[in-house]
């Protein structure tokens, strides 16, 4: 049995679409909603909340493998839940969805120490582990939607700096590698997309994708700050701030050949995602979106 958590989120969702039709698969969910369907052998949906640890511990029985997506770096306790919960069940292995960042001796942002403390806690845990770690999300850009619509204009940070952002899907396809082979034990998987790309560049590409201009339009960062905190708390929205300022040093654009020779699959590039999501930033007549696919 698998358990995968934050399986209504960017990743999971796609996971859930690719396992093997006989895998058994439980969801946890805090609300029970969100979960793809999956025909002829239907996932087994759980709620469960972080706040309620006796849920979490209730959702481990007879799971085998588990994966791990925590969301709140301003709650650690709860990456002390899940993995207290699973070692006491006998779970035998955790593959954790982290961040590439982790990796980079520069960076001390709190949600960058968070998933550090989340690796130590996994890796001293007992129970076998795989960390996949990403860099930043192709469809981070989707925050960008509104305005290419209304205005036709992207406005962010660092318009010529770069990052070697990953389509999720190719981050799903990874994870359900990992989840379905054996010998993972104690590996670690850079997953990047095939080359790094500017803000400025991935407005040219989704321009290209809905066959108009969408110009780009740089940020300052107070107004970037203000813009952080309508979504994120305070000490999150400083943290990306700071990531940020590391793109800008190029501590973001290292490509790694992990996802190749884990799927062997190539890959996706930005100009491919923006026309698969076309329809987000208000396209007409092309490409269904296929952001939960």
């Amino acid at each position: 049995m698998i358990l995968v958590t934050g399986g209504s989120g960017t990743v999971g969702r796609k996971i859930l679409r690719r396992l093997p039709q006989d895998t058994p698969v439980r969801v946890l969910s805090r609300s029970g909603t969100g979960v793809p369907e999956r025909p002829g052998n239907p996932f087994e949906v759980v709620r469960g909340d972080y706040d309620r640890p006796a849920s979490i511990h209730a959702a481990m029985a007879g799971v085998e493998t588990v994966f791990v997506v925590t969301c709140d770096p301003c709650r650690p306790w709860q990456d002390e839940i899940l993995v207290e919960a699973a070692a006491a069940a006998g779970v035998r292995s955790l593959v954790k969805l982290s961040a590439l960042a982790v990796e980079d001796q520069g960076a001390h942002d709190l949600v960058t120490r968070w998933q550090r403390d989340n690796e130590e806690l996994i890796r001293t845990s007992g129970m076998e582990w795989t960390f996949l770690r990403p860099r930043a999300f192709m469809t981070n850009t989707l925050g960008w939607a509104r305005t290419i619509r209304e205005d036709g204009v992207v406005r962010a940070l660092g318009g010529t700096t770069r990052n070697a952002c990953i389509d999720p899907r190719d981050v799903a396809r990874a994870a359900v590698q990992v989840l379905t082979s054996p010998g993972q034990h104690g590996r670690t998987y850079a997953l990047t997309g095939p080359e790094a790309i500017s803000p400025a560049q991935q407005a040219d590409a989704i321009g290209r994708a809905l066959g108009r201009p969408v110009r780009f339009e740089e940020l300052p960062p107070h107004e970037a700050l203000a813009g952080l905190c309508r979504r994120y708390p305070l000490p999150v929205a400083q943290a990306l701030l700071e990531s940020a300022e590391r793109q800008h040093a190029g501590a973001k654009t290292r490509v790694s050949t992990d996802l190749a020779a884990l799927t062997g699959r190539q890959p996706t590039d930005y100009l491919t995602w923006a026309h698969d999501n076309a329809h987000a930033f208000g396209a007409t007549g092309l490409r269904t979106l296929t952001t939960a696919a």
